[in-house]
């Protein structure tokens, strides 16, 4: 820059410089660039033949980043700055019209709103992906009894597909996160320039529209300076990443010989180095270890916004690696979440046989002590200690004979062992969201129609 008469100190360059991970803003740069252009041109600020020979020499650009051609240099500080170098190579001086109007700041901000909207509509998509895959699985297990747990112990059964459901929709509400992320990066930083507006009046709605963006920032200080949408976007990962981590890891639990729930494909599965009998769900267990670097994305960047004075600083700089490493590793985990769960296998019988504890209707007896009028703490209290009965004689609870029920409580009878029957535990809970066969195909019409939402939200974005 002419303000200066020295080089940077190579200690400052290495830390300053940025294309070794803002590469990735290229063909969104290049994109945001061409609009400037048909910008700048409906303003007569461009002829209309500069304009054409701008958009031709962005559009080889263009071919030589996605080609790989690209002739990067070393004194390249950014991607921005690589590719208005280049193009002035391709087209001469003209090449130095194209910054009018615009700042490195607005510029910027614009390109990392586009990647958001980008890569937000793609995990869109591979949630829907993972979504349908879970919804079909459910469908078929549907009347798969296997326990339910809390603190890791057996305590309610319920249907497989109703299980499985759950994580239907916590990754339903991730989705809606990432389209709450969309529509926050939806609004067109460019025109702010560097914090104060631009002194040409190009129309930012007409470059809204061109770049598909919902509309234009209302104030130009916080328009370089808002990363909210980064923030937004790293959010909606880091609880995605949360929700894979408890999918992976109750695989992992599953897959195990002790519960022997389930078995993964062979593809999506590893050996051992020394013990040729293993078969790891390595699978699963990264899924579950991959949380907490997209957990630290988003505190990385919150950190960094925190405190930082408007408008700009370098500090800035640091959005772009977290968001990077936050869209590669929560889109591979989706991917590989999907072709997992395509391969696994339930072994029915195994599940069958651990939801046949008759421990796990104790709640169904203390309620059928509820409707004869026994307050439910006392009725807890009569069960808790007809467990402790059968524990001690080593016995289970349909064995313990009528007296002996009748010395805990009168109202106690033959409607007990009824309700001891496998399939009253599971059919009687036939509220709206319970595990009863009959909540259980409400709920996946329910889940239908979510999906049907998403599918609209994408073909829309996509129009």
């Amino acid at each position: 820059m002419a303000r200066f008469r020295k080089d940077p100190d190579p200690r400052f360059w290495r830390l300053n410089r940025s294309i070794e991970f803002d590469w990735r803003l290229a063909p969104y740069d290049v994109d945001q660039s061409r609009a400037h252009v048909r910008a700048l041109s409906d303003l007569g600020v461009l002829s209309a033949d500069e304009a054409a020979k701008l958009d031709r020499g962005l559009e080889a650009v263009g071919t030589e980043l996605e080609s790989g051609a690209f002739p990067f240099e070393d004194s390249d500080e950014d991607i921005h700055m690589a590719i208005e170098r280049r193009l002035g190579e391709i087209i001469g001086e003209l090449a130095g019209k194209l910054h009018t109007g615009r700042s490195r700041n607005d510029q910027v901000a614009t390109d990392v709103a586009m990647v958001v909207q980008s890569h937000s509509l793609r995990a869109i998509d591979l949630l829907r992906a993972l979504m349908l895959r879970l919804l079909d699985i459910a469908d078929s297990h549907r009347d798969w009894p296997m326990p339910g747990y809390t603190h890791l112990q057996r305590a309610q059964p319920v249907y497989l597909g109703h299980h499985l459901l759950a994580y239907f929709w916590m990754f339903e509400r991730d989705a809606r996160r990432f389209g709450a992320a969309l529509r926050s990066a939806g609004v067109l930083p460019l025109g702010a320039g560097a914090l104060a507006g631009v002194n040409w009046k190009i129309d930012r709605r007409a470059v809204a529209d061109d770049l598909g963006f919902e509309g234009v920032t209302p104030n130009s200080i916080d328009a370089v300076s808002n990363r909210d949408f980064v923030l937004d976007y790293l959010a909606a990962a880091a609880n995605c990443a949360v929700h894979l981590s408890r999918l992976g890891g109750e695989v992992v639990l599953w897959s195990s010989t002790e519960f022997g729930f389930c078995e993964l494909d062979e593809s999506f599965s590893s050996g051992s180095s020394i013990m040729p009998q293993k078969k790891n769900p390595d699978s699963a267990e990264l899924l579950r270890a991959k949380s907490p670097r997209v957990v630290a994305d988003y505190s990385a960047l919150a950190g960094t916004m925190h405190g930082l004075p408007l408008t700009y600083g370098k500090d800035l700089q640091e959005d772009k690696e977290p968001l990077f490493d936050a869209i590669d590793t929560v889109e591979v985990c989706l991917e590989v979440a999907d072709g997992m769960l395509a391969g696994i296998s339930f072994d029915r019988e195994r599940l069958l046989a651990a939801s046949a504890d008759e421990m796990l209707a104790a709640t169904e007896i203390a309620d059928l002590l509820v409707r004869r009028g026994v307050p439910f703490r006392e009725a807890h209290g009569i069960v808790g200690e007809l467990v402790r009965e059968a524990l001690e004689k080593e016995i289970s609870l349909s064995n313990l004979d009528r007296e002996t029920l009748r010395g805990f409580s009168e109202h106690l009878d033959d409607e007990y062992y009824e309700v001891l029957k496998e399939s009253n535990w599971l059919e009687a809970k036939e509220l709206e969201g319970g595990t009863a066969s009959s909540a259980l195909g409400e709920q996946i019409s329910a889940a239908r129609a979510a999906l049907q939402s998403l599918e609209s939200i994408l073909t829309e974005k996509r129009s």
